[in-house]
């Protein structure tokens, strides 16, 4: 009789302490584990978390800075051209908004401000706007602030840059192959060159995924793979809260002992990183939200772009409950 081995997911931390990429087949063998194994799954993607960030939980607050008029057909998105989702669309919100919004970020005690924009990149005046804000933001508040403005045209990051954004966003959201199933309005590529372009100008690059959009296991952990040779700095994922009106409408939620074996795949994987839980993960992780705390050390709080967040006040009571504390920002 065959003697079944069971894999000591303890050899994954020390790989990952090591600086030691996973294979395909033991970042598989962690998506496809019975979910008997979560609990040492998340004991050993502690170990990681607890090297590189101690028991720190990082606040994030996301402002959509402009809603719809977007010309991309992104699947997953309410704002998409192919969207039927009745949201709210509006032009850039002036500083006054913005200004508003950064206060508003504090209170919850966030240490990092969001500045988010639909569209395929922000127009010269749009930009302006943005850089506007941004330099009184960080004339008169301890805030780190990312920015989320789509692909950027010569001269832009450098703007951006100069104003004082820490960190710019652009998710790949998906594998390579995965890709043109979901956007056809621009490319894969597009998407790594921008990353690539922010870190010329010393902006800490941010760029994650969405899971649940169709792909396969092994697509999930080719993302993986892609945003730790990236060198992402900071990895939100998302799991997909399907949106009726957009095309990935009738897409499955993520079950929730899935969606934590993604998050410590992630930790594995990109050890050092910021890996912070982001859109979906309310309807996706469900009751098991505070558990994802074991692999991630950050979050999103209130709402997200379209769609709403969870009171604030449960995430903070989720980061005390669980015995982790909220970093405080230090520029």
């Amino acid at each position: 009789m065959a003697v079944e081995t069971r894999i000591d997911w303890n050899d994954f931390a020390k790989k990952a302490l090591l600086g030691e990429r996973l294979s395909l087949e033991e970042g598989l063998a962690v998506l496809e584990a019975d979910n008997d194994e979560i609990l040492g799954i998340l004991q050993a993607a502690f170990t990681v978390r607890k090297h590189y960030f101690g028991k720190k939980v990082k606040l994030n607050m996301i402002i959509n800075a402009k809603s719809g008029h977007c010309p991309e057909d992104c699947g997953y998105c309410s704002q998409s051209i192919v969207s039927t989702a009745p949201i709210k669309k509006y032009t850039m919100l002036d500083k006054e908004t913005l200004l508003a919004g950064a206060r508003e970020a504090m209170s919850r005690q966030a240490g990092t401000y969001c500045i988010v924009a639909s569209g395929k990149g922000p127009t010269d005046k749009e930009l302006d706007q943005v850089v506007e804000a941004v330099k009184e933001i960080r004339a008169t508040m301890p805030l780190k602030i990312c920015a989320c403005l789509g692909i950027l045209k010569q001269g832009q990051a450098e703007k951006l840059a100069k104003a004082g954004v820490h960190r710019y966003n652009h998710n790949l959201n998906t594998s390579r192959t995965n890709y043109p199933l979901i956007t056809t309005t621009h490319t894969y590529d597009q998407r790594v060159g921008t990353v690539q372009q922010v870190k010329q100008y010393d902006m800490s690059p941010c760029s994650g995924a969405i899971i649940g959009m169709g792909e396969s296991d092994r697509e999930i952990v080719e993302l993986a793979f892609a945003l730790r040779e990236l060198d992402a700095d900071s990895i939100p994922i998302n799991f997909l809260n399907a949106i009726p009106g957009t095309p990935l409408e009738k897409a499955d939620r993520t079950p929730p002992s899935k969606a934590l074996k993604v998050i410590a795949l992630f930790r594995f994987i990109c050890p050092s990183k910021e890996i912070r839980i982001a859109g979906g993960r309310e309807v996706n992780l469900r009751s098991l939200q505070p558990l994802s705390l074991y692999a991630a050390n950050s979050l999103f709080v209130g709402d997200y772009l379209t769609t709403e967040g969870q009171e604030v006040s449960m995430d903070h009571q989720i980061i005390e409950d669980m015995g982790f504390e909220i970093e405080t920002c230090a520029l």
